[in-house]
């Protein structure tokens, strides 16, 4: 076989000498945080979403600005100082367990998937320091006999965090050999 590295369940890792699965999460971590703060950066101060308001782009998604101070989907919403660093304090947990369990994987996707959630959680951490709350600003959206039925207002950090999560588990469920948290 061409050059590469096997992995267990005997799939190339990747065709460079120098990608592991370690590597790959890595990149997926790092590309990540670099798109979610360039949408966020682009989106405030670029584009000026603030100033423009609901910015219709299709009949089903918008983008519109939104400050989550909360955690996933809005809930535990508390702006106090204390509750903003035990947030943080959580989320440096969380980062620094998915990596140790990143640096032990040994399926690529398991590790690619952990990148994401990684640089999805760096995302929006960045966020929370430099603004006190996660910037959101994508809303899906259906009218069904005249109601309007929305989504969350979410970001690309919560789309790489949900990509990550689908990918531990068909990972866990279907992959050969399953990824096992440490």
């Amino acid at each position: 076989m061409g050059p590469g590295l096997r992995r267990d369940d005997g799939g190339v890792c990747g065709r460079h000498a120098g990608m592991t699965p370690l590597r790959a999460g890595i990149l997926a971590a790092v590309v990540t945080v670099i798109l979610d703060q360039a949408s966020k950066l682009w989106l405030l101060n670029g584009f000026d979403l603030a100033h423009r308001g609901v910015v219709r782009v299709t009949p089903f998604f918008d983008l519109v600005l939104a400050w989550n101070i909360g955690i996933s989907f809005g809930w535990l919403q508390n702006d106090g100082q204390a509750a903003q660093i035990a947030l943080m304090a959580v989320k440096v947990i969380a980062v620094v367990a998915l990596a140790i369990w990143m640096a032990r994987s040994h399926t690529l996707l398991a590790t690619i998937a952990l990148g994401l959630i990684i640089g999805g959680a760096i995302g929006n951490g960045i966020d929370r320091l430099a603004y006190g709350a996660v910037v959101d600003f994508a809303l899906f959206h259906i009218d069904i006999g005249g109601n309007t039925y929305n989504w969350y207002v979410f970001n690309l950090a919560d789309v790489a965090i949900v990509a990550g999560v689908a990918g531990l588990l068909y990972d866990s469920f279907l992959g050969v050999p399953a990824a096992k948290a440490p």
